[in-house]
C-alpha cells in the first residue's frame, strides 16, 4: 500500500433533508448520508475498524468542511478532487482540526467532541463499514 498523507479541506455544499444529509463533493457528486442523525451531547466514542467522517457546517447550513479520520483508502489525489480532508492520528494522540472540534485515536477507536458554538455550525459524525452506517449530531 502506498503512503497516505494528510489532505487540507476545501469548503462542500451540504443540504439537510428528512432523509439525512447530503454533500455535494466539487467534483460534482453528490452522496447521501442516510438517516436522521442522532442528537448526542458529550463525546462521541466511533467502533473500532469504522470508517469516521466529521462534517462541521456554516451557520448558513449549506456548505460545510468534511474531515476523513485516519482513513488509509482514499488516495491523495481523489480526496484532493472532492474536497474531503483527512488527518492521520497515531494511538493516544488528540488533535483540534477546527475551532471546538478534538479528535482522538484510542487504539482502533476514534472518539470525537464538539461544542458547536465554538465550532459556529453544527458538527455531524458519520461511522460506516460494510453492515452500515450511523448518524450523529455532536450538540
Amino acid at each position: 500500500m502506498s503512503a497516505r498523507n494528510e489532505v487540507a479541506p476545501a469548503t462542500v455544499g451540504v443540504e439537510l433533508a428528512e432523509e439525512g444529509v447530503y454533500v455535494e463533493y466539487l467534483d460534482g457528486r453528490r452522496v447521501l448520508y442516510r438517516g436522521v442523525p442522532r442528537r448526542e451531547d458529550g463525546t462521541l466514542r466511533c467502533q473500532p475498524g469504522k470508517q469516521v467522517q466529521v462534517l462541521i457546517t456554516d451557520p448558513t447550513e449549506t456548505e460545510g468542511v468534511m474531515l476523513y479520520i485516519n482513513d488509509l483508502d482514499s488516495h491523495d489525489d481523489i480526496l484532493e478532487s472532492t474536497g474531503v480532508g483527512r488527518i492521520l492520528l497515531d494511538d493516544g494522540e488528540s488533535r483540534e482540526p477546527f475551532p471546538g472540534v478534538t479528535v482522538t485515536a484510542d487504539g482502533y477507536a476514534i472518539e470525537v467532541e464538539a461544542d458547536p458554538e465554538t465550532a459556529r455550525g453544527r458538527v455531524f459524525v458519520f461511522e460506516e463499514d460494510e453492515m452500515g452506517e450511523r448518524s450523529v449530531e455532536l450538540v
